[in-house]
């Protein structure tokens, strides 16, 4: 990315990316969010599933020398949600599609979340293969993984386990990667308002607006 264009996040600012979680209920989505949040403790404990949406943040470094706070929307896989989760889709900036490696039917079901989530300008996929130290129960070999999420343009394909807290960074820090190279690239720009992908300055505090000025209200 050039360091000349207007949407560098080393230009005093930093970036706030909106990224969602998919995929089938009970392949981990929950657990994953929480061991990146909060911690290999979070990701080690069993959570209740999730209802509708959960919300969790933080921030990371984007290079060369940004950051990135990430708003991660925990999905409910379960169908009877998919009206409550389906308004989240339109304002990603990425998407971590998360399969249970020892559940082949979460796994082929990938492409039906894929083409949910994508609409019309699709935002940044990670395919994440998760619980990747359950070694004698896998059902989705690497290989085969790696292959869908190359057909479906995604980012990358990840093995993740929270349990065991592999790989968990290195699949936010690729979406927020691939989220960074999007916007490098002009196939994405930041929002004012609340977007899925905003920038935000760091340099002085938001100048309140003159007399007779509409403030700028969230709709979202």
């Amino acid at each position: 990315m050039g360091t000349g264009a207007p949407q560098d996040p080393d230009l005093g600012g930093h970036y706030q990316f909106r990224v969602i979680v998919l995929g089938d209920a009970a392949v981990g989505k929950s657990s994953l969010l929480r061991c990146f949040a909060e911690g290999p403790a979070g990701g080690a404990a069993t959570p209740c599933p999730t209802v509708g949406v959960d919300f969790y943040s933080r921030t990371i470094p984007l290079s060369p020398a940004g950051r990135a706070k990430l708003q991660l929307w925990d999905t409910a896989g379960q169908e009877r949600f998919r009206s409550i989760t389906r308004s989240f889709y339109r304002s990603a900036a990425g998407v971590l599609l998360v399969f249970d490696l020892t559940n082949r039917a979460s796994f082929e079901r990938v492409p039906e979340w894929h083409r949910e989530a994508a609409g019309d300008r699709p935002p940044a996929f990670v395919l994440v293969g998760h619980k990747c130290d359950l070694v004698a129960q896998r059902a989705v070999s690497a290989e085969e993984a790696g292959h869908l999420a190359a057909s479906l343009g995604m980012v990358a394909f990840v093995e993740t386990s929270a349990r065991g807290n592999l790989n968990v960074e290195l699949a936010f820090q690729t979406l927020a990667g691939g989220i960074q190279q999007a916007l490098g690239r002009g196939g994405v720009t930041p929002h004012r308002g609340c977007g899925g992908i905003r920038l935000i300055p760091s340099r002085s505090r938001p100048r309140p607006p003159a007399r007779g000025e509409p403030r700028q209200r969230c709709q979202c």
